[in-house]
């Protein structure tokens, strides 16, 4: 079957990963702007990083017969510098209609701070004025739940459409009401944190598939970029249908990606 990863970080992995994903049924990806593993100090550098993920990375994946887009934002874990956030989000629109750009993101919170929320709402404000797809990086550990009370209620306050916004890094406690206030759930397939397969899977049973994709965040860390096939495996150890399972890892994510015109599928 053919497999759509909607949220991988590659310019972090190497040819050879994309030479697996291939092998594997992956077709198509999508790469949200992340954080470099340290803050960047100026909006040139975001700039290189922009054109690397708009220009380099597509031609790159194109070699091994995957179809790769992007996303462009400031990524919250580096907000809380309000000049520079500033200075970034002036070129977002310029790379935002770039043919391989999606939307907006990864944007949301990291540490649920006051500068995080307010360039959240920058980043919301740009995704209002252009009607763009948006996708969001909720917390980790003890402070996802508020802070994705918090992302969706300033999401609502731009009376942004839920259905055009992934909520991405959802778990057990959250999943449940992302899905009731109409946005779709990203679920992250982690060895060792978010989710597991099985606990991917197990979210399915519990929710069933409707407005949820599952992906692999795959970055530098510890990471999997064939997270999303293990985990359809674990569905079909479970007896879960071959329709059921192309549903959740490529129709899914083509309904909530193919609203841009760009997404080719």
């Amino acid at each position: 079957m053919n497999f759509i990863d909607p949220h991988i970080h590659m310019v972090s992995r190497t040819t050879a990963d994309y030479e697996a994903m291939a092998l594997a049924g992956i077709r198509a990806i999508t790469e949200p702007a992340f954080w470099a593993g340290y803050d960047r100090g100026s909006a040139a550098g975001f700039r290189d990083y922009f054109e690397h993920l708009t220009v380099f990375e597509p031609a790159r994946a194109a070699k091994f017969g995957i179809r790769h887009y992007c996303w462009i934002c400031l990524n919250p874990k580096e907000a809380e510098d309000f000049a520079l956030a500033r200075d970034v989000l002036e070129t977002v629109p310029e790379f935002l209609d770039r043919p391989t750009a999606l939307g907006v993101g990864e944007i949301g919170l990291n540490k649920n701070s006051r500068n995080e929320l307010a360039v959240l709402e920058m980043h919301l404000q740009i995704a209002a004025a252009r009607n763009e797809l948006v996708l969001v990086h909720t917390p980790h550990l003890e402070d996802k739940l508020k802070g994705t009370r918090l992302i969706m209620d300033a999401i609502r306050n731009f009376r942004l459409d839920p259905a055009r916004v992934i909520i991405d890094h959802a778990e057990e406690h959250t999943v449940g009401e992302i899905l009731d206030r109409g946005f779709w759930a990203g679920l992250t397939l982690y060895p060792v944190s978010k989710c597991s397969p099985a606990r991917a899977v197990d979210i399915l049973e519990t929710h069933g598939t409707e407005k949820i994709w599952l992906n692999s965040a795959a970055d530098w860390g510890v990471s999997d970029p064939l997270a999303t096939v293990k985990a359809a495996n674990e569905m079909r150890m479970r007896g879960h249908s071959e329709e059921t399972i192309h549903k959740v890892f490529h129709d899914n994510p083509a309904v909530f990606l193919g609203q841009s015109p760009k997404f080719k599928g």
